[in-house]
């Protein structure tokens, strides 16, 4: 059974970046920043999630499909990716430690997910959430 989940996740080469934060930690920007690089929407917000054969699968909200927030711009109209299986949390946090050998773990719905946690500053946070998933997430 799905259920309405507040994260924003994005696809890439079909497999889900979960992002997490506080409100106005940069969700949305750093989506934003990914979908510039390639990534696909899958929801700002608000996603569906649901287990499918042990995998976390997220997928577009239907009442919110294909909208994206920018800031100082509003709801803006994006591509929308379907249902993709999520390979990696990422938590925006401010105290992300420098170093990380391994990700830690996160559990949603009953998964177990790698998760990285990113400081939510700075002009390359696309590419070390790319690297992230890359290099930590599940396929």
């Amino acid at each position: 059974m799905s259920r309405a989940a507040q994260f924003t996740c994005v696809a890439i080469g079909g497999r889900g970046l979960l992002i997490s934060g506080k409100s106005g930690s940069g969700k949305s920007s750093l989506a934003l920043a990914l979908m510039d690089r390639g990534a696909v929407l899958v929801g700002d917000d608000g996603i569906m999630l649901a287990t499918e054969q042990g995998r976390l699968m997220a997928a577009p909200h239907p009442n919110i499909a294909g909208k994206l927030e920018v800031r100082n711009l509003g709801l803006l109209d994006f591509p929308v990716s379907p249902a993709v299986p999520v390979a990696l949390a990422i938590a925006l946090d401010p105290e992300a430690p420098r170093f990380v050998e391994k990700p830690g773990t996160v559990v949603i719905e009953g998964i177990s997910l790698p998760q990285i946690r990113l400081w939510p500053e700075g002009p390359v946070l696309a590419l070390k959430a790319e690297l992230a998933l890359e290099r930590f997430g599940v396929n």
